[in-house]
């Protein structure tokens, strides 16, 4: 199965597009024929993104600056997603938190758990419908290998990763034969550029270079790896290990060992 072929219609969604995976998602959709409702938060971002895919590829490029955490917000553009021709979803947005969750603030862990849960769960569902009549589709969701173990000072991100990628795997087997191609993107460490070693950020500073990987070829591989209806894409060394540990490691032993490092990130 391959994905749907660009229309003048139809419209690839993606979300947490102002920076990171988003970002060169949106710019590798572009790239190959895709009209594109970008979403985010900072709305100045989307339109200087959606300027630049405008002019550089030719097509239609939709911006809606929403907070996804916001239930009333993302109401309103599932509703709106519900009466549109989607033909690709990418389920991108998320945030995380590093310490341990008794000391961190309660709204923003909440924030935190509609963003990368509950936010990946109504969208999907929004779009979904649609795709099954026409009988052909793309959902993408940006899990983590941060999903496959508990982290000890990351619960909160932990556990939301759980079910995007418990979520997306199992919707995958759900849809087989329909047309409707699902893939889980479970990274590691990844970023746009190496940062100013007087602006880098505490994970920056503990993560090795050789380690992370590129939004850029995160975001080539996990389409890629959509087109062929591919379950899981773990790009990257980190992102490997972080997975077979998670998977086949004693939890007894993991939880630990990950925690002490995610410490450090809460510090």
């Amino acid at each position: 199965m391959s994905l749907p072929t660009p229309t003048a219609d139809s419209r690839a969604v993606v979300t947490g597009a102002s920076s990171g995976i988003g970002d060169a998602l949106a710019r590798e959709l572009a790239a190959r024929g895709y009209s594109l409702i970008v979403v985010a938060r900072r709305g100045e971002l989307l339109e200087a993104l959606a300027a630049e895919l405008r002019s550089a590829h030719k097509v239609e490029v939709e911006v809606r600056a929403i907070d996804l955490s916001d239930r009333d917000a993302r109401s309103a553009l599932s509703a709106e997603l519900a009466e549109r021709d989607i033909s690709i979803l990418c389920n991108n947005a998320g945030i995380a938190t590093f310490g341990p969750v008794a000391s961190l603030d309660p709204t923003y862990e909440r924030a935190q758990v509609e963003l990368n849960a509950v936010a990946v769960h109504d969208l999907t569902l929004a779009v979904l419908p649609g795709m099954l009549s026409r009988g052909s589709g793309g959902i993408l969701t940006t899990g983590s290998a941060a999903g496959n173990m508990p982290i000890p000072n990351n619960a909160t991100y932990a556990a939301t990763k759980a079910f995007a990628n418990t979520f997306t795997e199992s919707l995958r087997s759900e849809l087989k034969g329909t047309g409707v191609n699902v893939t889980l993107l479970a990274p590691g460490p990844v970023r746009t550029e190496i940062p100013d070693p007087a602006e880098a950020s505490i994970v920056d500073k503990v993560v090795p270079g050789f380690l992370w990987t590129s939004s850029e070829s995160a975001a080539r591989v996990s389409l890629d790896a959509l087109a062929r209806n591919k379950m899981r894409v773990v790009p990257g060394i980190l992102s490997k290990s972080m997975s077979v540990a998670g998977q086949y490691s004693p939890r007894a032993i993991v939880a630990p060992i990950v925690g002490n490092f995610y410490k450090k990130l809460g510090g």
